[in-house]
């Protein structure tokens, strides 16, 4: 879709569905695109709509989907440019491949409208754009439950994508997940069995927040490093038909910290 245009430097709106209890992508990705404004022309304006949400349990995560459908026509009455879930294991629960799933759905509740944004999904993000920048394996940190996390290694693999190695925190409350200090995450990597991975997911988590570690655990690591809220950026840049780069934020957004 064309770009807001209000002045000769190209201007975006971004839109994300959030989880009413997700304090943590409303940070993330615009701090993502606030790196990339320091250094790059195009400008971005972020919006979201929220959906009910608050344990990390199959019950609440198959109610929000079932009323996702009310955001999406929310931001496309916003003429935002794209659009993307930010819940990734409401997604990952539904099945394998549901994420294709959601973006029809989406774009049906859109419908013939005036504007028809770019619709995508944080969990497709994740493994279309680990795909692209070409990794087989990985290990990754995650805060769900055993039984979730199995869910999440389960569809990355069902993608093409091995998982060497995952640790997971069993953190229910999603507050509790936002609240967790990131930096924490430099200690918890150390765990994880990262030999011969192309990358390492330092949060399958949109809500678990990451980006402050990204570049200190690339640098520690010497692997690229990313995050779902990293490759949710990634991929609405690359739909967008943008450079996908954003400095200080992991590798699949173009940083070379820590890499040989």
């Amino acid at each position: 879709m064309p770009p807001n245009l209000s002045t000769s430097i190209m201007q975006y709106r971004i839109g994300q569905i959030v989880p009413s209890s997700n304090i943590t992508m409303e940070r993330e990705v615009p701090a993502i695109f606030a790196g990339r404004m320091q250094v790059l022309p195009e400008r971005f304006s972020f919006h979201s709509s929220r959906v009910r949400m608050h344990r990390v349990v199959a019950e609440e995560l198959a109610q929000m989907n079932r009323d996702m459908g009310r955001c999406a026509q929310e931001l496309a009455d916003a003429r935002v440019d794209i659009m993307s879930t930010a819940c990734l294991v409401a997604t990952m629960c539904m099945g394998q491949g549901y994420h294709r799933q959601v973006i029809e759905d989406l774009t049906a509740a859109i419908g013939d409208g005036p504007h028809l944004p770019e619709v995508m999904t944080s969990a497709g993000a994740l493994v279309e754009e680990l795909k692209d920048f070409g990794a087989r394996r990985i290990a990754l940190l995650a805060p769900y439950s055993d039984a979730l996390t199995r869910t999440v290694v389960d569809y990355i693999e069902s993608e093409g994508i091995a998982v060497q190695d995952a640790i997971n925190f069993s953190i229910l409350d999603n507050l509790e997940v936002g609240a967790r200090d990131p930096m924490q995450l430099l200690q918890d990597v150390q765990r994880l069995n990262t030999a011969g991975v192309d990358v390492v997911v330092l949060s399958a988590c949109v809500q678990m927040p990451s980006l402050a570690a990204l570049e200190p655990a690339q640098q520690a690591l010497g692997i690229p490093v990313t995050s779902t809220a990293a490759c949710t950026a990634r991929q609405m840049l690359r739909r967008l038909g943008l450079r996908a780069e954003a400095p200080g934020a992991g590798a699949l957004l173009g940083s070379r910290t820590g890499l040989a």
